[in-house]
Formats: C-alpha cells, sequence, structure tokens
C-alpha cells in the first residue's frame, strides 16, 4: 500500500501517535488520571515484569476503549490447527512435501503452549480478507514468511505490507487482521515462550547479518468504528481456537509507546557472510533471527536464509554437505531453486529433515559439483530457500502426512542414484 510509514530499529524504545490526534500521547507518565482526548491507557507485557532490562519487553497503548470490552470466549473448530503431536506414528524419513488446501494447517512440531516450551509450523493458503475479524495468539509468536501473494497486516500498533522475500513478526498477544489480494500462501513458525532475537555476531564484529536499522515497524493508526453486526475476535490459547464478538473495531489505538511491537524485514536486506577461502562454512552464518532456549548456543528456533551470493571457496565440493544433525531441519522455498536439489522441490513446498536423520545434496547435484571449474561464481541467483532450525524432535502432524494429500513418497530415492567412488589404489596428485 502506497504512503505507508514505519519506525526503523529492533527492539527500540519507540513511540507513535496517530497525526489526527497530536498530543495523544501522555507527557512524563504511562497512566495519567485521564488521558488526552479522553482515552484509555492498556499496557500489553510480552515478559515478566522483573524480567532484567535487556528482556523485558512491553508497550502502552492510548486507545478509544480498552481490549477488555467483549463478550466471553467460546471454543471454536480448530481445523487442521493443533498442538496434538502424537497423532500419528513417529516418522524419522526424510519429509517433502507440496502446499495445498485453505486455510492455516499445522505441519510439524514439538512442545506445549502450556508448558511456554516448543514450537509449531504451520502453512497458510488463503484468497479471502479477514472482514470484522481479527486474530489473535495466547500462545506464542507467529514469524510469517509469505511465498505468494502480498499481505496488509493491520494491527493494534498500524499497518504493514509484507511482501513474499519479506518476513514480518508477530508477537505474542497482538491483535492483527489480514488482507489479501488474490491466492495467498505461505508458512509460519511459531515459538511458545520465547520471543525473537538478533544473533549474536561474536568474532564477526559489530556489523553484519541483519541489521538492526533495517527492521520496520508499524506507525500509529487508529479506526472509530462500531460494528452492528458484531466483530470477532479469534483467539489461539493452549493449542485450540476460541471465538468473542464485541460492538467495535480492535484497532482503536491513537497512540503507543514500548519495545514491544509487530515488525518486518526485507530479507534483500541480509549482509551475507561467507567462506573466501575453502570448506563450507556452517548455516548459521545465515542466521536472521533466533528464538535463544536456556542452553547457551542453543536455540528454540533459527531463522536461516540461502541467499543470493558469491561462492569463491577454493579445492572445496561447494554445495551443502551430507550431514546428520542433532537439530530439525524445516526446509521452504519462496522462490527459485534450492541450490542443493535443484528438482523436485517447488516454491511452496517443504521438507523436513529430523534429528539425526541423514540428508544432503541429491546425486545430479554431487556429481555435478564434483568436478566443477571452481571460479567466482554467484550462488542461489533469483533463489530464496530459508530453514527454520529446532532443538526439538519435530513430530509431523496427520495433516501433514496424509490429510494434504501432497506428500513425495518418492524423496528419498533422489539419493538411490548416488555410487560409490572408493578408489583402494587411489594416491595423492604430486605437488
Amino acid at each position: 500500500m502506497a504512503g505507508l510509514k514505519y519506525l526503523s530499529g529492533f527492539g527500540n524504545e519507540l513511540s507513535s501517535e496517530d497525526p489526527r490526534c497530536p498530543g495523544a500521547l501522555p507527557e512524563g507518565q504511562n497512566s495519567p488520571q485521564v488521558c488526552p482526548y479522553g482515552l484509555y491507557a492498556e499496557q500489553l507485557s510480552g515478559s515478566a515484569f522483573t524480567c532484567p532490562r535487556p528482556a523485558n519487553k512491553r508497550s502502552w497503548f492510548y486507545r478509544i476503549l480498552p481490549s477488555v470490552k467483549h463478550k466471553p470466549f467460546t471454543a471454536v473448530p480448530s481445523g487442521n490447527l493443533t498442538e496434538n503431536w502424537n497423532e500419528v506414528e513417529p516418522d524419522p524419513n526424510q519429509v517433502c512435501e507440496g502446499s495445498k488446501g485453505r486455510g492455516l494447517h499445522t505441519v510439524c512440531g514439538a512442545g506445549d503452549a502450556k508448558s511456554r516450551n516448543g514450537i509449531g509450523i504451520h502453512m497458510y493458503t488463503c484468497n479471502t480478507s479477514m472482514v470484522d475479524r481479527c486474530f489473535n495468539n495466547s500462545d506464542g509468536d507467529f514469524l510469517i514468511v509469505p511465498q505468494q501473494g502480498e499481505i496488509l497486516i493491520t494491527t493494534e500498533f498500524g499497518k504493514m505490507m509484507v511482501e513474499p522475500n519479506e518476513i514480518c513478526v508477530i508477537q505474542q498477544g497482538m491483535r492483527f487482521s489480514v488482507d489479501v489480494f488474490g491466492e495467498t500462501r505461505g508458512y509460519i513458525l511459531e515459538v511458545y515462550g520465547a520471543h525473537f532475537e538478533l544473533p549474536d555476531l561474536g568474532p564477526i564484529g559489530a556489523n553484519g547479518l541483519a541489521n538492526p536499522r533495517d527492521f520496520l515497524c508499524p506507525v500509529a493508526w487508529y479506526e472509530d468504528r462500531k460494528v452492528a453486526t458484531g466483530y470477532t475476535v479469534i483467539n489461539k490459547y493452549q493449542g485450540k481456537l476460541f471465538a468473542c464478538q464485541q460492538d467495535f473495531s480492535p484497532f482503536n489505538v491513537v497512540a503507543w509507546h514500548g519495545n514491544y511491537t509487530p515488525y518486518k524485514y526485507n530479507l534483500k536486506n541480509f549482509m551475507v557472510i561467507n567462506c573466501v577461502a575453502f570448506d563450507h562454512a556452517d548455516p548459521s552464518i545465515f542466521t536472521v533471527l533466533t528464538a535463544k532456549s536456556t542452553r547457551p548456543g542453543v536455540a528454540i528456533a533459527d531463522f536461516v536464509i540461502f541467499p543470493p551470493r558469491w561462492g569463491v571457496a577454493d579445492h572445496t565440493f561447494r554445495p551443502p554437505y551430507y550431514h546428520r544433525n542433532c537439530m530439525s531441519e524445516f526446509m521452504g522455498l519462496i522462490h527459485g531453486h534450492y541450490e542443493a536439489k535443484e528438482e523436485g522441490f517447488q516454491p511452496g513446498g517443504a521438507s523436513l529433515h529430523s534429528m539425526m536423520t541423514p540428508h544432503g545434496p541429491d546425486a545430479e547435484c554431487f556429481e555435478k559439483n564434483s568436478t566443477a571449474e571452481l571460479k567466482p561464481e554467484r550462488v542461489a541467483e533469483g533463489t530464496m530457500a530459508f530453514m527454520f532450525e529446532s532443538s526439538f524432535s519435530m513430530a509431523v502432524t496427520k495433516w501433514g502426512l496424509q490429510t494434504c494429500q501432497r506428500l513425495d513418497k518418492s524423496y528419498y530415492q533422489c539419493w538411490e542414484p548416488l555410487r560409490s567412488h572408493f578408489n583402494p589404489n587411489w594416491k595423492p596428485s604430486k605437488p
């Protein structure tokens, strides 16, 4: 949408007021006896009150009516959205599937929203906007990756337009509504009990990867709109969906301030770090955002991308190496093709390589790159693949394995042509 404005920065203390109501932010305090314009003050807490300052997340709203004014919540059908990780028996095989079906579908996950520890991975498809309806996730944060079609997200903080090759994060408890403009689909990573952070840079230094100034937050926008037929607030709570009715739009925040906001990021702004001598660096160098666990260096989930870049490593097999991982790897493709499997892995599809399940380049990729001339070359040009990596051993849902009817049961065959090149008489070449 032309004309949308944003505030820049990651985790910053920000403030915004709709220009139609100058001075709506109270001066010098959060909760005055009477707010400017007769507004209500309401705090949204994204962390415990006593969290250390670097981890303390909260924002203050100044709104026309408080969010507490609504009818009781009642259970509504959850469709293919689930937190039941025991629907089908465990399956350690490599999984590859396409996208199919309308709505929000849980593909895999682990953990428990009640204990505030775990993740869920979903795929969405839709062609209809949300009218007089909004969504609220009480369980965790949504990291949304559009693959097809732009989405206009209206939040209590304002509006964001998010296009393919951009991502956005809607944090726990933030109400939002989505407008679409045709066939739309994408991926969602949901994290319980932690918020996304920028990864530590260590010896990389002060700059690199996803720079804080490239993250954009919406500016205040409100509507003072009564809805005689009822406005529906859908609440995801403990893995189930509930709905309540109210007679006004929830997007009635005239001004806000704080450091707990929704935000978006354009993946083209990622400053790529890569090997310039030899060997294939670990994919952690492509981490955009991380949700940390309580164990140092171990993530509940990482969001990793494989962006266009230069490949210059000498004496090196340049594609990703063969791997067995103590982490679970969920791969998605926004556009183009994935460098380790150029055929069969389609945009909008996904693969899951479960904990300690072998994976790596297919036979064609191995043969091609084992004999390729090692000159500087552009890698992944016109392509954007990504990975949700997690320390949880994720289970695939019944929808993911059966109902969607898009499971590629021949996926394993891409490695079947791999042949032995072992030569017991090999001798190192003379210098």
